[in-house]
């Protein structure tokens, strides 16, 4: 069971979630906040494993309660809940140790993805963030930037297996693999399946 917990300063966007997300029998919504204090006091009470946090709050914001969060509770994964101009915001929750990254206007299917996916132990990059103004591709050439799991799907796509035959093997889901190829495109600042191939065998990534 994914135990969420959501931090958000305009309440009718934490009840929008909450009511999108109330049918989903894998998740449960253990706490909400309107501040980075209160979400901080609710960490400690309810122990979520899953934070969708906006980035501007008031008391104290996102960046300074992932810090916080992330040193006390590391195992939590935290997801940046943001806006088109906030890349500088962005940039620092990437140092305070978020794992996701989804935009205000994303769909509930593109927030379930990034729930499940952060909970899997991987990253979570919103399709229309601007990576290139994130610097997220400076250590493209560092492996570490790569969850291993991304890592053992890279080995795979070098050795010619198609999407559904990765899932096949890793026994994981087709649209799972998918994600993680664009979540990797987009981290390595690649232009398409192509590059990634070649990355890939570039890289020699093996098991």
């Amino acid at each position: 069971m994914i135990r969420l917990a959501i931090a958000e300063d305009h309440q009718s966007l934490i009840d929008g979630i909450t009511l999108l997300l109330e049918l989903e029998s894998n998740i449960s919504i253990v706490g909400t906040a309107n501040n980075g204090e209160d979400l901080i006091n609710i960490v400690k009470k309810q122990k979520p494993n899953v934070i969708i946090t906006d980035i501007r709050m008031p008391k104290l914001d996102g960046i300074n309660a992932t810090k916080i969060i992330k040193k006390e509770f590391p195992e939590t994964k935290v997801i940046a809940f943001t806006m088109y101009d906030q890349t500088d915001a962005i940039q620092q929750m990437i140092k305070a140790g978020a794992s996701g990254y989804l935009l205000k206007n994303s769909s509930l299917k593109d927030v379930l993805d990034a729930i499940n996916t952060v909970f899997n132990g991987n990253t979570y990059f919103d399709a229309n963030l601007d990576t290139n103004a994130l610097n997220i591709s400076n250590a493209s050439n560092n492996k570490s930037i790569l969850t291993k799991r991304q890592i053992q799907i890279l080995a795979l796509i070098a050795k010619g297996k198609t999407s559904r035959e990765i899932a096949e093997e890793l026994f994981i889901g087709t649209h799972t693999v998918d994600t993680h190829r664009k979540n990797m495109v987009r981290i390595l600042n690649l232009k398409g399946k192509g590059e990634l191939l070649r990355y890939a065998l570039e890289k020699k990534y093996k098991f």
